[in-house]
């Protein structure tokens, strides 16, 4: 969601603005998404009225985080569109996509339990996001190190149930284990 009116927002707006995400994804991801926005504002160093000028409610401050990080993990997809190798590239940033996703996850469920399509909320970062992921797979199965068969909504699933396999895990150890398990069944056959 965006403020209520289109004019752009002066240079300290946008300065609340981003201070208020940036304590948002702390805050939700240090308490849940339980967390109030007087929690949030507080950790922002702004008035509550603040939070609620920028994000008229929680749920739209809620949509923002996620948008926002579809908005980053596509950016940090493009970054490594011209990697020396594009294997490594791939199999990292799914990696970290898992790794950072608990929060992300959260948002979402708490999106869906209020009401929110979060596919039709987020329909241009998820459509960003798709081409760069689209871009690194073809690249990273070129060069041989992902199997030729893996699809994006293939790949989609597979992010999805990484995701939600490491929230099990019962320390940092067996969640980097668990990841690295599922992420190894998309590497490309070495035999032969």
């Amino acid at each position: 969601m965006t403020p209520a009116t289109d004019r752009p927002l002066r240079a300290d707006a946008r300065r609340n603005r981003a201070r208020v995400l940036e304590a948002a994804e702390v805050v939700f991801a240090a308490k849940g998404v339980s967390a109030s926005t007087e929690d949030v504002a507080r950790a922002a160093g702004v008035g509550v009225g603040t939070v609620f000028r920028h994000f008229p409610t929680k749920e739209a401050l809620l949509e923002a985080l996620y948008r926002g990080r579809l908005q980053r993990m596509a950016e940090a997809a493009r970054a490594t569109a011209d990697a020396e190798d594009p294997g490594e590239a791939f199999f990292s940033l799914l990696a970290d996509a898992v790794e950072h996703s608990a929060t992300k996850i959260a948002v979402a469920d708490a999106l869906t339990k209020a009401g929110v399509d979060v596919h039709r909320a987020s329909a241009e970062e998820s459509r960003e996001l798709t081409e760069a992921l689209t871009a690194l797979l073809l690249r990273a199965q070129r060069v041989g190190a992902v199997r030729p068969d893996l699809a994006l909504p293939d790949l989609m699933a597979v992010l999805v149930g990484a995701s939600r396999a490491a929230e099990h895990a019962t320390s940092d150890e067996s969640r980097s284990r668990v990841v690295g398990l599922v992420l190894d069944g998309l590497k490309a056959s070495r035999s032969g």
